[in-house]
Protein backbone atom coordinates (compact mmCIF):
# COMPACT_ATOMS: atom_id res chain seq x y z
CA UNK A 1 0.00 0.00 0.00
CA UNK A 2 1.75 3.31 -1.15
CA UNK A 3 0.88 6.66 0.05
CA UNK A 4 0.02 9.42 -2.27
CA UNK A 5 0.50 12.96 -1.34
CA UNK A 6 -1.44 15.16 -3.97
CA UNK A 7 -4.61 17.23 -3.31
CA UNK A 8 -7.74 15.48 -4.40
CA UNK A 9 -10.54 18.66 -5.63
CA UNK A 10 -13.30 15.98 -6.51
CA UNK A 11 -16.04 15.31 -4.87
CA UNK A 12 -16.67 12.22 -3.12
CA UNK A 13 -18.16 9.30 -4.44
CA UNK A 14 -21.03 7.09 -2.25
CA UNK A 15 -19.92 3.95 -1.45
CA UNK A 16 -21.62 1.24 1.24
CA UNK A 17 -19.61 -0.96 3.52
CA UNK A 18 -20.76 -4.25 5.62
CA UNK A 19 -19.12 -5.00 8.53
CA UNK A 20 -20.05 -8.33 8.81
CA UNK A 21 -19.68 -9.87 12.76
CA UNK A 22 -20.23 -13.78 13.83
CA UNK A 23 -19.11 -14.91 17.41
CA UNK A 24 -15.88 -16.69 17.48
CA UNK A 25 -14.55 -19.05 20.35
CA UNK A 26 -13.63 -16.23 22.48
CA UNK A 27 -14.99 -12.97 21.02
CA UNK A 28 -16.47 -11.41 18.28
CA UNK A 29 -14.81 -11.98 14.65
CA UNK A 30 -15.20 -9.93 11.85
CA UNK A 31 -14.67 -10.60 7.95
CA UNK A 32 -12.17 -9.08 6.30
CA UNK A 33 -11.37 -10.14 2.30
CA UNK A 34 -7.90 -8.49 0.88
CA UNK A 35 -8.14 -7.10 -2.22
CA UNK A 36 -6.15 -7.97 -5.73
CA UNK A 37 -3.32 -6.19 -5.80
CA UNK A 38 -4.02 -4.87 -8.70
CA UNK A 39 -6.93 -3.18 -7.74
CA UNK A 40 -6.71 0.47 -8.06
CA UNK A 41 -8.45 1.30 -4.68
CA UNK A 42 -6.56 -0.85 -1.96
CA UNK A 43 -5.03 -2.82 -3.76
CA UNK A 44 -3.71 -5.83 -1.49
CA UNK A 45 -5.29 -4.29 1.45
CA UNK A 46 -7.35 -6.15 3.60
CA UNK A 47 -10.88 -4.48 4.19
CA UNK A 48 -14.61 -5.10 4.90
CA UNK A 49 -17.02 -5.74 1.90
CA UNK A 50 -17.84 -3.19 -0.13
CA UNK A 51 -17.52 -1.02 -3.11
CA UNK A 52 -19.42 2.42 -4.90
CA UNK A 53 -23.18 2.77 -5.01
CA UNK A 54 -24.10 2.53 -8.63
CA UNK A 55 -26.68 3.94 -10.86
CA UNK A 56 -28.90 0.98 -10.84
CA UNK A 57 -28.99 0.93 -6.78
CA UNK A 58 -31.65 4.16 -7.44
CA UNK A 59 -34.03 2.42 -9.39
CA UNK A 60 -38.14 2.50 -8.25
CA UNK A 61 -37.53 -1.82 -9.22
CA UNK A 62 -35.44 -1.66 -6.01
CA UNK A 63 -36.63 0.25 -3.72
CA UNK A 64 -40.39 -1.32 -3.95
CA UNK A 65 -38.48 -4.36 -2.61
CA UNK A 66 -36.86 -3.34 0.06
CA UNK A 67 -38.40 -4.59 3.77
CA UNK A 68 -38.53 -1.42 5.68
CA UNK A 69 -40.27 2.25 4.38
CA UNK A 70 -37.22 4.55 2.98
CA UNK A 71 -38.52 7.09 5.28
CA UNK A 72 -37.53 4.88 8.70
CA UNK A 73 -34.59 4.00 6.48
CA UNK A 74 -33.38 7.26 5.98
CA UNK A 75 -33.83 8.40 9.62
CA UNK A 76 -32.24 5.50 11.01
CA UNK A 77 -29.30 6.25 9.21
CA UNK A 78 -29.14 9.58 10.83
CA UNK A 79 -27.35 12.19 8.05
CA UNK A 80 -29.16 15.31 7.89
CA UNK A 81 -27.02 15.83 4.41
CA UNK A 82 -27.93 12.98 2.94
CA UNK A 83 -31.60 12.88 1.06
CA UNK A 84 -33.99 9.99 1.06
CA UNK A 85 -32.89 8.40 -2.57
CA UNK A 86 -29.04 8.55 -1.35
CA UNK A 87 -29.96 7.34 1.82
CA UNK A 88 -31.96 4.10 0.51
CA UNK A 89 -29.35 3.54 -2.21
CA UNK A 90 -26.98 2.98 0.36
CA UNK A 91 -28.67 0.22 1.73
CA UNK A 92 -29.15 -1.79 -1.18
CA UNK A 93 -25.74 -0.63 -2.57
CA UNK A 94 -24.63 -2.73 0.50
CA UNK A 95 -26.71 -5.93 0.45
CA UNK A 96 -25.57 -5.64 -3.30
CA UNK A 97 -21.52 -5.65 -2.64
CA UNK A 98 -21.73 -7.88 0.07
CA UNK A 99 -23.45 -10.61 -1.91
CA UNK A 100 -21.32 -9.90 -5.02
CA UNK A 101 -18.29 -10.06 -3.02
CA UNK A 102 -18.77 -12.46 -0.42
CA UNK A 103 -21.76 -14.51 -1.51
CA UNK A 104 -23.49 -13.59 1.65
CA UNK A 105 -27.07 -12.76 1.22
CA UNK A 106 -28.33 -11.34 4.49
CA UNK A 107 -32.18 -12.29 4.56
CA UNK A 108 -31.81 -16.14 4.06
CA UNK A 109 -30.34 -18.84 6.89
CA UNK A 110 -28.96 -20.78 3.63
CA UNK A 111 -26.67 -20.10 0.75
CA UNK A 112 -28.27 -19.28 -2.21
CA UNK A 113 -27.04 -20.52 -5.31
CA UNK A 114 -26.07 -20.10 -8.05
CA UNK A 115 -23.83 -17.24 -6.04
CA UNK A 116 -20.62 -18.41 -6.42
CA UNK A 117 -20.16 -16.31 -9.87
CA UNK A 118 -21.58 -13.68 -8.25
CA UNK A 119 -24.23 -11.04 -9.80
CA UNK A 120 -22.93 -9.79 -12.56
CA UNK A 121 -22.79 -12.66 -15.02
CA UNK A 122 -24.25 -11.92 -18.27
CA UNK A 123 -27.70 -11.42 -18.47
CA UNK A 124 -28.03 -11.78 -14.65
CA UNK A 125 -28.45 -8.41 -12.64
CA UNK A 126 -28.94 -8.45 -9.46
CA UNK A 127 -32.88 -6.94 -10.01
CA UNK A 128 -32.88 -9.92 -12.10
CA UNK A 129 -31.29 -12.83 -9.57
CA UNK A 130 -33.60 -11.07 -6.90
CA UNK A 131 -37.03 -11.89 -9.19
CA UNK A 132 -35.34 -15.12 -9.71
CA UNK A 133 -35.68 -16.14 -6.21
CA UNK A 134 -38.29 -14.23 -5.11
CA UNK A 135 -36.79 -12.23 -2.44
CA UNK A 136 -36.93 -8.85 -0.79
CA UNK A 137 -34.36 -6.67 0.04
CA UNK A 138 -33.41 -7.21 3.73
CA UNK A 139 -32.49 -3.40 4.65
CA UNK A 140 -33.58 -4.17 8.08
CA UNK A 141 -30.32 -6.41 8.82
CA UNK A 142 -28.23 -3.46 8.41
CA UNK A 143 -27.24 -1.27 10.88
CA UNK A 144 -25.51 2.38 10.51
CA UNK A 145 -22.15 2.23 12.11
CA UNK A 146 -20.29 5.66 10.99
CA UNK A 147 -19.78 7.33 8.18
CA UNK A 148 -16.10 8.07 6.58
CA UNK A 149 -15.31 10.93 4.67
CA UNK A 150 -11.58 10.71 2.61
CA UNK A 151 -10.27 14.36 3.06
CA UNK A 152 -9.15 16.11 0.02
CA UNK A 153 -5.57 15.22 1.34
CA UNK A 154 -5.15 12.14 -0.38
CA UNK A 155 -3.14 9.03 1.93
CA UNK A 156 -3.73 5.93 0.65
CA UNK A 157 -6.04 6.44 -2.69
CA UNK A 158 -6.09 8.82 -4.99
CA UNK A 159 -9.79 8.77 -4.83
CA UNK A 160 -12.48 10.39 -2.61
CA UNK A 161 -14.97 8.72 -1.11
CA UNK A 162 -17.92 8.98 0.95
CA UNK A 163 -19.13 5.33 2.55
CA UNK A 164 -21.24 4.45 4.72
CA UNK A 165 -19.87 1.61 7.24
CA UNK A 166 -22.88 -1.17 7.98
CA UNK A 167 -23.03 -3.54 10.93
CA UNK A 168 -24.67 -7.07 10.10
CA UNK A 169 -24.70 -10.21 11.83
CA UNK A 170 -23.21 -13.15 9.77
CA UNK A 171 -26.24 -16.04 8.88
CA UNK A 172 -26.40 -19.29 10.00
CA UNK A 173 -25.77 -22.18 7.58
CA UNK A 174 -24.04 -19.71 5.10
CA UNK A 175 -20.28 -19.37 4.38
CA UNK A 176 -18.69 -16.35 3.05
CA UNK A 177 -16.53 -16.52 -0.27
CA UNK A 178 -14.49 -13.98 -1.90
CA UNK A 179 -14.70 -13.89 -5.83
CA UNK A 180 -11.18 -14.22 -6.90
CA UNK A 181 -11.52 -10.98 -9.13
CA UNK A 182 -11.72 -7.94 -6.92
CA UNK A 183 -10.50 -9.93 -4.20
CA UNK A 184 -8.64 -13.21 -3.38
CA UNK A 185 -8.75 -13.82 0.46
CA UNK A 186 -11.55 -14.61 3.07
CA UNK A 187 -10.49 -13.62 6.53
CA UNK A 188 -12.66 -14.46 9.93
CA UNK A 189 -10.48 -12.76 12.74
CA UNK A 190 -11.09 -11.11 16.11
CA UNK A 191 -10.26 -7.70 16.02
CA UNK A 192 -7.43 -7.67 18.24
CA UNK A 193 -6.10 -10.09 16.00
CA UNK A 194 -6.32 -8.12 12.89
CA UNK A 195 -4.77 -5.16 14.66
CA UNK A 196 -1.83 -7.86 15.84
CA UNK A 197 -1.03 -8.97 12.18
CA UNK A 198 -1.36 -5.76 11.15
CA UNK A 199 1.34 -4.72 13.69
CA UNK A 200 3.59 -7.24 12.77
CA UNK A 201 3.36 -6.43 8.74
CA UNK A 202 0.99 -10.16 7.36
CA UNK A 203 -1.87 -8.10 6.75
CA UNK A 204 -2.25 -4.19 5.26
CA UNK A 205 -5.01 -2.41 6.56
CA UNK A 206 -6.36 1.10 5.21
CA UNK A 207 -7.25 3.71 8.39
CA UNK A 208 -10.94 3.26 8.40
CA UNK A 209 -10.35 -0.47 8.49
CA UNK A 210 -7.29 0.12 11.63
CA UNK A 211 -9.93 2.61 13.55
CA UNK A 212 -13.35 0.29 12.90
CA UNK A 213 -11.31 -2.74 14.33
CA UNK A 214 -9.85 -0.71 17.05
CA UNK A 215 -13.43 0.03 18.08
CA UNK A 216 -14.98 -3.42 17.76
CA UNK A 217 -12.31 -4.99 19.92
CA UNK A 218 -14.24 -3.25 22.70
CA UNK A 219 -17.00 -5.85 22.50
CA UNK A 220 -16.82 -9.62 23.21
CA UNK A 221 -19.97 -10.66 21.31
CA UNK A 222 -22.04 -9.46 17.72
CA UNK A 223 -24.70 -8.86 19.83
CA UNK A 224 -22.89 -6.44 22.47
CA UNK A 225 -21.72 -4.64 19.12
CA UNK A 226 -25.35 -4.63 17.11
CA UNK A 227 -26.87 -2.81 20.56
CA UNK A 228 -24.34 -0.07 20.50
CA UNK A 229 -24.57 0.98 17.24
CA UNK A 230 -28.31 0.51 17.08
CA UNK A 231 -28.08 2.97 20.66
CA UNK A 232 -26.62 5.80 18.93
CA UNK A 233 -26.42 7.82 15.48
CA UNK A 234 -23.95 7.09 12.73
CA UNK A 235 -20.94 9.15 13.54
CA UNK A 236 -19.54 11.17 10.69
CA UNK A 237 -15.33 10.61 10.24
CA UNK A 238 -14.03 13.51 7.92
CA UNK A 239 -10.25 12.96 8.80
CA UNK A 240 -8.03 16.15 9.19
CA UNK A 241 -4.70 15.07 7.09
CA UNK A 242 -1.28 17.33 7.85
CA UNK A 243 2.31 17.08 7.05
CA UNK A 244 4.22 17.65 10.39
CA UNK A 245 8.40 17.84 9.71
CA UNK A 246 7.64 15.21 7.02
CA UNK A 247 5.43 13.05 8.34
CA UNK A 248 1.58 12.36 7.18
CA UNK A 249 -0.80 12.46 10.15
CA UNK A 250 -4.88 11.69 9.95
CA UNK A 251 -6.26 13.20 13.06
CA UNK A 252 -9.83 12.16 13.81
CA UNK A 253 -12.83 13.98 15.73
CA UNK A 254 -11.67 14.25 19.59
CA UNK A 255 -7.83 15.18 18.23
CA UNK A 256 -6.55 18.26 19.19
CA UNK A 257 -6.21 19.07 15.36
CA UNK A 258 -9.13 18.42 14.79
CA UNK A 259 -12.32 20.46 13.94
CA UNK A 260 -14.24 18.45 16.08
CA UNK A 261 -13.69 18.57 19.90
CA UNK A 262 -16.01 15.31 20.86
CA UNK A 263 -14.66 12.20 20.37
CA UNK A 264 -16.52 9.61 18.33
CA UNK A 265 -14.36 6.40 18.49
CA UNK A 266 -12.27 4.40 21.19
CA UNK A 267 -8.45 3.97 20.40
CA UNK A 268 -6.25 6.49 19.28
CA UNK A 269 -7.13 9.68 18.16
CA UNK A 270 -4.72 10.02 15.38
CA UNK A 271 -2.77 7.46 13.09
CA UNK A 272 1.17 8.71 11.95
CA UNK A 273 2.39 6.83 8.44
CA UNK A 274 5.52 5.60 9.62
CA UNK A 275 7.45 1.82 8.59
CA UNK A 276 5.21 1.80 5.92
CA UNK A 277 2.18 1.84 7.87
CA UNK A 278 0.01 3.95 9.86
CA UNK A 279 0.87 3.81 13.52
CA UNK A 280 -0.49 5.15 16.42
CA UNK A 281 1.65 6.96 18.95
CA UNK A 282 2.30 4.54 22.01
CA UNK A 283 2.27 1.64 19.36
CA UNK A 284 -0.09 -1.36 19.36
CA UNK A 285 -1.27 -1.04 22.61
CA UNK A 286 -2.84 2.01 21.86
CA UNK A 287 -5.23 0.44 19.39
CA UNK A 288 -6.95 -0.68 22.36
CA UNK A 289 -6.56 1.72 25.65
CA UNK A 290 -9.26 1.16 27.73
CA UNK A 291 -11.07 -1.53 26.96
CA UNK A 292 -14.34 0.02 28.42
CA UNK A 293 -13.86 3.02 26.81
CA UNK A 294 -16.83 3.62 23.71
CA UNK A 295 -17.67 6.90 23.20
CA UNK A 296 -21.15 7.96 22.12
CA UNK A 297 -21.23 10.48 18.74
CA UNK A 298 -23.48 13.28 19.68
Amino acid sequence: MELHFSEINTPPTPAATVILLRSGEQRLEVLLQKRHSQMAVLGGAYVFPGGKVAPEDHTSALTQRLDAAPEALHQQLSQSDIDLPLATAFYIAGLRELLEESTIWLGASHTLKPLAGGVDAPAQGFLDWLTQHDLSLPASTLVPWSRWITPKLASVTRQRFDTVFFVAQMPHHQEAAHDHQESTATLWVSPRQALTQYWQHEVELAPPQIMTLAHLSRFDTPTAALADARGRPAFLVEPHAEDVEGTRWLCYPGDSAHSVAQQHMPGPSRLAWRNKRFEPVGGLEAFFGDATAVPHAP
